[in-house]
């Protein structure tokens, strides 16, 4: 199974599990999956890493701001149905009828170019060519923030994406024993 994960889950890696990974298991079992390819991390989610709690996570996993651990989003272009998607379905509806037309095309130019879009765009062309992608994320659907997009959980939920927790992610690898 192939999944991208975001910055959160990332941070709950570093926070939560590394600290109990005496003998570093975990640690390599991660680093070989991102190298292998079957961990994405987009290069807009390494460079959350970097500065989100201090860079915690790089500082533990400086394999993920290798470049090549990391897979470029420059050119990930949304297709026109992603677009349509953005306006009408990933959209805080109650928002959105808040603001001018230009003012939601600038929020949503900011959107498209922060990690999140990134992990959601990434993994639906993914699925579009077939390649059977869950993406990984600590967040859950419940509330929005007063955010003008919706969460991603509640994205892939809408587009037929599976999305995935940490635990659920570890329990999948059997080269380890995880036990809660």
């Amino acid at each position: 199974m192939k999944v991208v994960i975001d910055t959160s889950s990332l941070l709950s890696l570093v926070r939560y599990y590394l600290p109990f990974d005496k003998d570093n298991k975990l640690k390599k079992l991660f680093q070989s999956k991102v190298e292998s390819g079957e961990i994405v991390v987009l290069d807009k989610v390494a460079e959350e890493c970097g500065y989100m709690a201090g860079g915690i996570v790089l500082k533990e996993l400086p394999f993920l701001a290798d470049k090549k651990n990391q897979t470029k989003t420059n050119e990930l272009f949304p297709p026109k149905s992603f677009f349509n998607m953005l306006d009408f379905q990933f959209v805080n509806a109650q928002l959105k009828s808040k603001l001018t037309e230009s003012e939601f095309e600038i929020r949503k130019t900011a959107y498209l170019e922060n990690a999140d879009a990134k992990i959601i765009l990434y993994a639906y062309t993914q699925n579009k060519l077939r390649n059977n992608i869950a993406v990984v994320s600590e967040e859950s659907s419940a509330g929005n923030d007063d955010k003008m997009f919706k969460k991603i959980p509640t994205i892939c939920e809408s587009i037929s994406i599976d999305c995935i927790q940490l635990p659920e992610l570890l329990r999948k690898f059997k080269e380890i024993e995880v036990k809660f």
